[in-house]
């Protein structure tokens, strides 16, 4: 976990074909081209792709508020609220309550104007 690629946002967020998170003070934003790679068999964007996003940039957002720990998702609620599809998908988070040993992150999807997903998550923030 603690190698360099893992910690600037980059490997698997590469892997489906998103740029780096860009994080300052527990915010992000995210940018992705949705082609037909990132499709269900019904034409739109499939939900675990959806779900992907959104805890790489609530992820990338409690990174950026911290120094020496690293969070790990231990609990996530994706709300669908429309289907999207081929386009670009702007993706937001913002770290809303920290804790002692938790942090709790809020994040979203817009494609076109219009919000796809809503996201919360909660975050155990571990020792490196």
């Amino acid at each position: 976990m603690g190698d360099s690629t893992h910690d600037s946002g980059t490997g698997f967020v590469d892997l489906v074909g998103a740029g780096s998170p860009e994080a300052e003070g527990g915010s992000v934003r995210l940018e992705l081209d949705v082609d037909e790679r990132h499709l269900n068999p019904a034409g739109t964007v499939h939900g675990g792709m959806l779900a992907t996003l959104v805890d790489t940039a609530m992820g990338a957002a409690v990174r950026s508020t911290t120094e020496d720990q690293v969070p790990a998702t231990s609990q996530l609620t994706v709300t669908y609220l429309r289907p999207g599809g081929p386009g670009r998908l702007v993706v937001t988070a913002e770290v809303r309550k920290r804790g002692q040993d938790l942090t709790v992150c809020e994040a979203g999807v817009e494609q076109d104007g219009k919000d796809l997903v809503h996201a919360v998550a909660t975050f155990a923030l571990l020792s490196r």
